[in-house]
């Protein structure tokens, strides 16, 4: 007889013959005495067994073995890298002659760096014959004008430029077609200066770049400026209550008495901008602004500066008489001694969108010598920052103003009704002037137009010069290409 016997949970079997028969001993041991039960099973199996670990210590210690080497391991790593860095620069150095930098805002006495070489206009390449080159490829609609080769004194050069192909051809069309005696459309990113399209047309003969000259009145453009130094300067606000007589249009003496009339009419700042009021801002230039403070803004939107830009410009002049009709004429732009360039036109509106700072404008991305090396490369930067950021704000509101309910309404009405510009927001100045011996009509427009995601604008610089016929307004042109822009 076979039994298993278990003790409670013990795992281990001892096997007993007790006769034939085979029985469990779990529920024999219940007739067993505890003495016999506990006898009958192997103490040698229940006895507890102590563990000592023998290899335990040696296991630890082969543990921070190993952390110590990874740790080594790395400490090498970072060493390899800084010498790596290092050896990297004094080989920049001996081969060069110039530390490695870049910073480009370094002191004249301090030696140019490599990477700031690239931000140098490369003598070989002079300015002026680059801009009669370029202005002839951009009134050619059929060649590309993004890249070309440029070629000059034994020297070769490839030339990548930042205009857009298709918007330059759609507005050499749009140009021939236009009946004007003379046009000149910039077309710029406020974002970062880039020039997208800058293109001319002139049937007098003049085959200098029109985009670039400032022989024209600037008109009301100057208003900008005007309205900028009475919120600035003067305190003026957009609501400010206001009067005039006469023609809005008009600047006679008898309309810039300080005291109302009984013919007077009452307006607001903000309309007297939109409707491009003479006399109103005749008025703020005599009695608000005084000689100083207008030659001051006027200056600090670098009218008789420099404006640096990758082709030769011609300088915008603003001459501040001491008289009050001069002071009166020169704040509403009723003048034909201030003059402007359409890109500096241009350059009004991006100081308005990027709250009062100017980009300095550029048309050239880079420069490639003969061995395809890059031997000039564009930058961003800030030219100017004439006016803080709560005046450019009421500005760009004053534009908004203006191209809704005054002198752009209509051209802009029909922008509006379609359904892509129905969140844009719009804005512009215009400017009306005839030439001193009256034979010329002078039709600007400085004006934005801005996404309503925020990353894509545009801001245009845009003259018409009529004669006896007038042949496409200048608010006209900024209307179509807005829409072809935005629209393909």
């Amino acid at each position: 007889m076979t039994a298993q016997i278990y003790s409670g949970n013990n795992p281990f079997i001892s096997k007993h013959i007790v006769g034939s028969f085979s029985f469990d001993t779990r529920a024999a041991s219940l007739y067993i005495p505890r003495t016999k039960r506990a006898s009958s099973i192997d103490k040698s199996v229940m006895k507890p067994t102590r563990y000592y670990p023998t290899n335990w210590r040696k296991y630890q210690a082969e543990l921070k073995r190993a952390a110590r080497h990874k740790r080594l391991l790395t400490r090498l790593a970072l060493l390899s890298s800084i010498l790596g860095c290092v050896f990297v620069g004094l080989f920049i150095y001996y081969s060069t002659g110039e530390p490695p930098s870049g910073d480009s805002n370094q002191p004249s006495h301090q030696p140019i760096t490599s990477a700031q070489k690239l931000n140098i206009w490369p003598e070989m390449v002079p300015r002026k014959a680059l801009s009669d080159y370029l202005i002839s490829r951009v009134n050619e609609p059929p060649r590309d004008i993004d890249q070309f080769i440029f070629e000059k004194d034994g020297y070769r050069f490839k030339i990548t430029t930042t205009l857009d192909s298709n918007l330059q051809k759609y507005i050499n069309r749009l140009l021939k077609r236009s009946r004007t005696l003379q046009a000149a459309v910039v077309i710029l990113n406020p974002s970062d200066g880039r020039i997208l399209a800058m293109a001319n047309r002139d049937t007098v003969g003049n085959t200098d770049n029109l985009c670039l000259k400032a022989d024209f009145p600037a008109a009301s453009l100057f208003k900008i400026v005007s309205a900028a130094a009475a919120l600035e300067a003067a305190g003026y606000t957009l609501d400010q209550a206001l009067s005039y007589q006469g023609s809005r249009h008009t600047l006679y003496k008898y309309q810039l008495k300080d005291s109302k009339g009984p013919y007077s009419a009452p307006t607001n700042f903000r309309k007297a901008f939109a409707n491009s009021n003479n006399s109103v801002f005749g008025k703020i230039g005599i009695y608000a602004l005084g000689q100083k403070i207008i030659e001051e803004y006027a200056e600090k939107f670098l009218f008789n500066k420099s404006i640096p830009f990758d082709l030769p410009v011609a300088v915008s002049t603003a001459e501040v008489p001491e008289d009050d009709f001069g002071l009166a004429e020169i704040a509403s732009g009723f003048n034909k001694r201030t003059l402007v360039s359409p890109l500096h036109a241009a350059l009004l509106s991006a100081m308005v969108v990027n709250s009062g700072g100017m980009k300095t404008p550029w048309i050239v991305s880079s420069i490639a010598d003969g061995a395809n090396k890059i031997v000039y490369s564009a930058r961003n930067s800030v030219l100017n920052s004439p006016i803080d950021k709560k005046t450019a704000a009421d500005l760009k509101t004053l534009m908004q103003y203006a191209a809704s309910y005054g002198t752009t309404r209509s051209a802009f009405r029909k922008l509006r009704r379609q359904k892509t510009f129905a969140d844009f927001v719009l804005g512009a100045k215009t400017g009306t002037i005839n030439d001193k011996q009256d034979r010329f009509k002078y039709d600007w427009i400085t004006a934005f137009a801005l996404a309503p995601d925020g990353a894509r604008g545009i801001c245009v610089g845009i003259l018409a010069v009529h004669g006896e016929k007038l042949g496409t307004r200048a608010t006209e042109f900024a209307r179509a290409i807005i829409n072809y822009y935005f629209g393909s």
